[in-house]
């Protein structure tokens, strides 16, 4: 029947690890959309070995590491 592929979904970074970085999941959603626009438009990450993939976990990854300000 289903067979759970275990590539799909996000699992890095976890929302819990946002805890400290924002109280507000609506902000940190905005910003990290925001910067996975601009991730694929420019083909620019701030980080030199991001675990994702895709553009809106590396956007989630750089927000973590810092480089990218919630506000």
């Amino acid at each position: 029947m289903f067979e759970e592929n275990q590539n799909e979904g996000m699992r890095y970074p976890s929302i819990d690890q946002f805890s400290g970085i924002t109280s507000s999941k609506y902000k940190l959603v905005i910003a990290a959309a925001k910067r996975a626009r601009e991730i694929d438009e420019k083909n620019d990450c701030a980080l030199e070995k991001p675990r994702s993939k895709k553009s809106i976990g590396k956007a989630l990854e750089e927000i973590l590491a810092g480089k990218i300000q919630v506000l």
